[in-house]
């Protein structure tokens, strides 16, 4: 202490002398008198991004985390809904022989509960339990409530209705991870072009 303090005192008043460099106990080679306040502004500690982001910021919609540290997961069950391969076309009769649900009232649609054993769905093979129903032959059924998919089916006057499915949970086909209106319209627009 009293080394720098003296040090202090000889720059002040134009005192020059040569030392050597010292090494302190962190292994910091130490030159001079202002090397002790470069450490002190030295931060061993990061700064977590998360620390950074206020509730004004949330409340703004501004993200102040920078992008290489965001990473994002994908769920374990997500299935791409803008894959045409996750979708499949089913000509059945009437009585269908399928159980319909409807999702999460915030989301929407129906799917697949069940299908009856003697129906005409079970012994085609195609449909499973969980299949979300996406279109009635050229009505688009995704987002829509109960009544007016089963309203779709019973109206069709076809002898075998056109069921249009998507292979994957609600999670995947609708909200954030949910096809774009876009991509669905021209997935649509190729539905009905094949009557």
């Amino acid at each position: 202490m009293s080394k720098i303090l003296f040090s202090l005192f000889a720059v002040v008043h134009g005192f020059h002398w040569k030392t050597s460099p010292q090494t302190f106990s962190r292994g910091i080679m130490m030159h001079g008198i202002f090397d002790g306040v470069k450490n002190a502004f030295q931060q061993d500690v990061s700064v977590l991004e998360d620390d950074r982001v206020t509730p004004f910021d949330r409340w703004l919609g501004i993200d102040v985390r920078s992008e290489e540290t965001e990473e994002y997961s994908v769920p374990d069950d997500f299935v791409d809904s803008m894959d045409e391969s996750n979708y499949f076309v089913v000509r059945i009769s009437k009585p269908m022989g399928i159980v319909f649900e409807e999702n999460d009232p915030t989301s929407g649609g129906v799917f697949v509960a069940s299908l009856a054993d003697d129906g005409a769905a079970a012994t085609d093979g195609t449909i499973l339990p969980g299949d979300q129903l996406v279109a009635v032959g050229p009505t688009l059924c995704k987002g829509c409530d109960f009544d007016s998919c089963l309203s779709a089916i019973q109206d069709s006057t076809d002898d075998n209705v056109k069921l249009v499915f998507f292979r994957g949970g609600p999670s995947s086909l609708y909200g954030n991870l949910g096809a774009s209106d876009e991509w669905m319209n021209q997935f649509m627009e190729t539905q009905r072009k094949d009557p």
